[in-house]
């Protein structure tokens, strides 16, 4: 019970990742509140934790929405009076667009949910941090915010930018009890795939030939463990940097 009477917050609990993160941190003991714009959805994730004998609320967040993030972390404090963990992982991939044929909209589209939600997530969960000093922070990143080859311009520079702002928020409050990592998943069996609509041929083209160096597809399941590591104890001394968990894929 490695997060016993902890408060987590995660995004996208809906399904993939952030249901396999909710599940786990509630077997460990944590109360989760689990968030997704899919409401349905997160209540089923809920109702699973309830059945094996955990504790969560479901709360529908668009988290692309001010409003909906200050809404989700209030609402979390009010059902379990503080927030110990923040879990960013919501997110979207883009149609592997190549620079000249991003769209403006498709470029706001994929910052608005992968790296804007990230930040306003973070500023609020922050308020509470610094007050008890203390406070865990997990965004979920990607092998496409190490690499250039893993997705297309707008959803790598995305990602780029989440490992960039938890890098520095890591170090900014490092002395204040909070801690600040990213998890670099590269390809995980989640059904993000349903957010591209139109796939770039030109775009898929030039990626195609690293699809076929990775080594296996991963489970949700696994990812969460590397979550679990880095909300718990056991990471006390890991701050700042990010963890990649795709089978040696960014080795070649």
């Amino acid at each position: 019970m490695r997060l016993q009477n902890k408060t987590a917050v995660v995004t996208g609990a809906a399904s993939g990742m952030g249901k396999a993160i909710s599940v786990l941190y509630a077997k460990e003991g944590a109360k989760v509140v689990g968030s997704d714009i899919n409401e349905e959805a997160a209540r089923l994730t809920v109702e699973e934790i309830k059945s094996a004998g955990g504790e969560a609320i479901a709360v529908k967040a668009n988290v692309a929405d001010e409003e909906d993030i200050q809404q989700l972390i209030d609402k979390a404090v009010e059902a379990y009076g503080t927030l110990d963990i923040l879990v960013n992982n919501a997110g979207i991939m883009d149609n592997f667009e190549p620079a000249g044929d991003i769209t403006d909209e498709n470029w706001e589209r994929v910052f608005a949910i992968n790296t804007t939600s990230v930040m306003r997530a973070t500023r609020k969960a922050l308020q509470i941090f610094l007050e008890k000093k203390s406070g865990v922070i997990i965004n979920v990143a990607s092998a496409g915010g190490l690499q250039g080859a893993r997705a297309g311009a707008a959803y790598t520079a995305s990602k780029h930018a989440v490992i960039g702002f938890t890098k520095n928020t890591g170090f900014m409050y490092a002395n204040e009890g909070i801690r600040c990592n990213a998890i670099a998943p590269g390809g995980v069996e989640t059904n993000i795939s349903s957010s591209m609509t139109n796939v770039n041929p030109f775009g898929m083209g030039r990626i195609q030939p690293g699809l076929a160096v990775n080594p296996r597809v991963g489970k949700p399941e696994e990812i969460a463990q590397i979550a679990l590591f880095l909300a718990s104890e056991d990471s006390s001394f890991v701050n700042g940097t990010v963890i990649t968990g795709d089978a040696g894929w960014t080795a070649f």
